[in-house]
């Protein structure tokens, strides 16, 4: 569905949406201010000495305008037959003290949460919007991975080293695109085929990814409300490919090391993947033949039957969790769409368990013991980042609930014309245009996915986040 944007005027609504969402950071008991003591001790954090100075390498960041907290960096070169690919990460098990009082702020958030009007940070923004974060044009310390890869994209050869670098421009997803598009060169010009080659790699080993639209709430200057709904941009695909290589790898290392901590996903039984097929059969576009990551990725965007195919889709990417070991390794260990094991190992200044992962790999590729502090508290990992986890979906959904319904408060009493993405008996999940909204609504007997139908807006509830529809 073409993006549209669907503004909250201030208004009356706007005032009520305002409240609605301190009110919903409130009943998440989500900590925001950080106590005087981590302040101090983030301000005065050290960051480890780096044994590798690779300041010479004009690295670069991509992420979303604007952002501040950058985890990671890269430069990409051709050699021989294949590329070098080095993946600089935050170092920021160098400026954690373990038991510290960062760190024990840190286990209590779990994970940095994006709000409607900012963000709630993992760590002081002293570190992760300064200190610790790549940011272009300083130096920094990093953990850098370098890898090997030959002409058809496989990872021959790896190593983790800690390391000095200095970042040479912070890029963003959309311009970076454009320049790309336009075949200019430029520190990402190697980016379209080597992530092609990764993508394609993922089709070999039966990786499959679900690119459902994304949705975000935006606050502007002026103090309005939007929706934006969006697809990824082919780069942000291609740069999400080195992160993955980065995430099996350390997998790979910490499964050889006999501790680690990994992110795990169960293949779908075969009722799910039978309940999926008959899903596609009655959208009209049936899943005869190949894995069905294969089926996903020959899916057209522009075909409108493409968005329900990919929410029947999600019910096959269900089960993720985190498994540790330290001893003897599960027998359970695949993320069932990566295809292989993985490992959340490149975003420690937004994610707890990442510093754990770096640390057991910097050990393992220095052949050094892995850190008692690591192995003490690995068992409290999982519990943790599924608390924040639970946290931050609460958060995502509720903001956006509260904004959908400030968007459909004008519209009280009118008829809007609704896609059916999904039917579930006698409601489906429901999707409009302009505004851009997603909800549960009743719907016509006898409706299939991909029709259009008319609903009236009955009721539009700012607080609760609710909105009521009718036939």
């Amino acid at each position: 569905m073409p993006q549209r944007r669907s503004h909250v005027a201030p208004s009356a609504a706007q005032t009520e949406l305002a409240a609605a969402l301190t009110a919903l950071r409130e009943s998440l008991e989500t900590p925001t201010d950080f106590p005087a003591a981590v302040l101090a001790e983030a301000a005065d954090a050290e960051a480890a000495t780096p044994g590798l100075d690779l300041r010479d390498i004009p690295f670069v960041t991509l992420d979303p305008l604007g952002s501040r907290d950058l985890d990671q960096a890269f430069h990409l070169e051709r050699r021989d037959a294949g590329y070098t690919v080095r993946y600089a990460i935050a170092d920021v098990p160098g400026f954690v003290a373990p038991g510290g009082a960062v760190d024990t702020e840190a286990r209590r958030r779990g994970q940095t949460l994006y709000a409607a009007d900012g963000t709630i940070p993992l760590h002081p923004k002293v570190l992760s919007e300064d200190r610790a974060s790549l940011l272009a044009d300083v130096d920094r310390p990093a953990l850098v991975w370098t890898f090997s890869l030959d002409s058809a994209g496989v990872a021959e050869e790896f190593r983790l080293e800690r390391a000095l670098i200095r970042s040479r421009a912070q890029l963003d997803y959309a311009s970076t695109q454009v320049a790309l598009d336009r075949g200019e060169g430029g520190p990402a010009a190697l980016l379209p085929e080597i992530g092609a080659l990764r993508i394609e790699q993922e089709k070999l080993r039966g990786g499959a990814s679900l690119n459902l639209p994304d949705e975000e709430v935006v606050r502007h200057s002026d103090g309005t409300y939007e929706i934006e709904r969006r697809h990824p941009l082919p780069v942000e695909e291609w740069n999400a490919q080195l992160s993955l290589m980065t995430g099996m790898a350390a997998a790979s290392l910490m499964i050889d090391a006999g501790v680690g901590i990994l992110r795990t996903m169960p293949q779908p039984d075969e009722k799910s993947f039978e309940a999926f097929r008959h899903q596609t059969e009655a959208l009209g576009r049936p899943w005869t033949t190949g894995r069905y990551g294969e089926y996903l990725r020959r899916l057209d965007r522009a075909d409108p039957m493409t968005l329900p195919v990919l929410e029947a889709a999600a019910s096959l990417f269900r089960g993720a969790g985190y498994v540790t070991f330290d001893g003897a390794v599960p027998s359970e260990i695949e993320q069932a769409a990566i295809a292989a094991p993985y490992a959340h190992a490149t975003a420690p200044l937004r994610r707890l368990v990442d510093r754990w992962s770096l640390a057991i790999c910097l050990a393992a590729s220095e052949g050094r013991e892995v850190p008692g502090w690591v192995r003490e508290s690995l068992d409290d990992l999982p519990a943790l980042m599924q608390e924040s986890g639970q946290r931050a979906s609460k958060l995502d959904s509720a903001t956006i609930n509260c904004v959908e319904a400030a968007l459909l408060t004008p519209l009280v009493g009118a008829t809007v014309d609704a896609t059916v993405i999904e039917v579930r008996g006698e409601r489906g999940t429901i999707q409009l245009a302009d505004p851009a909204v997603t909800a549960s609504a009743p719907i016509p007997a006898d409706t299939v996915p991909g029709a259009v139908v008319p609903l009236q807006v009955v009721r539009a509830d700012i607080a609760r986040g609710e909105i009521e529809f009718s036939v």
